[in-house]
């Protein structure tokens, strides 16, 4: 009796030293980290934070989805260069674009196939990315539909048909403004892509967008640069 009383004891001793233990604190949430645009910090966003916002696949596909109709309009304008421009120079940049830009449209059509993701974006997504660019209000009231529809930069049918009919140094001016209003798009749309809290997640998708940047902020160094010559 004694012992099975001294038994007793050491338990109750065991478990009161035990609940006398402080617990141990909540393990702190895992941080959400949205990298930066190029140049710029990247940003620790709290869980409502992202709560609150479209999923990073909604943003992500709408970039890819909305920057293939902007490159093939890009790849279209070199195609009028090619048999309306004079400038060798400016031929032989046009001719860099037109095949990076290709050959980015089949890496995002490629990147959306693999995810199972349509090529094109719906009316209402198309809609609200056109009116991003505030620059170009015709890129905000087309209402004929969605080939009618525009991304931030891209030139509208006027001026597609302007350049069109344009040749020799009035094509190489209008071609050099339109392709710096273009690019100057295209950096928009990355902006905007990596302001969308939790947008850009993706490895591969992250290093796209920022070459995108690099090299298009580039080019319009070196267009302003032959616009300056041409002056």
């Amino acid at each position: 009796m004694a012992i099975s009383i001294r038994l007793t004891s050491a338990v109750l001793y065991l478990a009161a030293a035990a609940l006398a233990q402080p617990s141990k604190p909540a393990a702190a949430p895992v941080p959400i980290v949205q990298p930066g645009a190029p140049g710029q910090p990247s940003k620790t966003l709290s869980p409502a934070a992202v709560r609150s916002t479209r999923t990073p696949a909604e943003a992500d596909v709408s970039f890819m989805q909305g920057m293939i109709m902007h490159h093939s309009q890009a790849v279209e304008m070199v195609d009028l260069l090619r048999t309306r421009g004079k400038s060798p120079a400016l031929m032989a940049l046009g001719e860099k674009i037109s095949l990076s830009q290709t050959d980015e449209i089949k890496f995002m059509k490629q990147w959306l196939a693999d995810r199972g993701k349509p090529l094109t974006m719906d009316h209402s997504t198309l809609m609200d990315m056109s009116k991003m660019d505030m620059s170009n209000p015709k890129g905000m009231d087309h209402k004929d539909g969605m080939g009618d529809m525009l991304m931030p930069g891209m030139l509208s049918p006027e001026q597609m048909a302007a350049l069109a009919k344009a040749k020799g140094g009035e094509f190489d001016r209008l071609f050099l403004t339109g392709m710096i209003q273009h690019h100057t798009g295209a950096l928009t749309m990355v902006d905007d892509l990596f302001r969308v809290p939790g947008a850009g997640q993706d490895a591969v998708l992250f290093d796209f967008a920022t070459d995108i940047d690099n090299t298009q902020t580039a080019e319009i160094k070196i267009m302003r640069g032959m616009l300056e010559e041409k002056k």
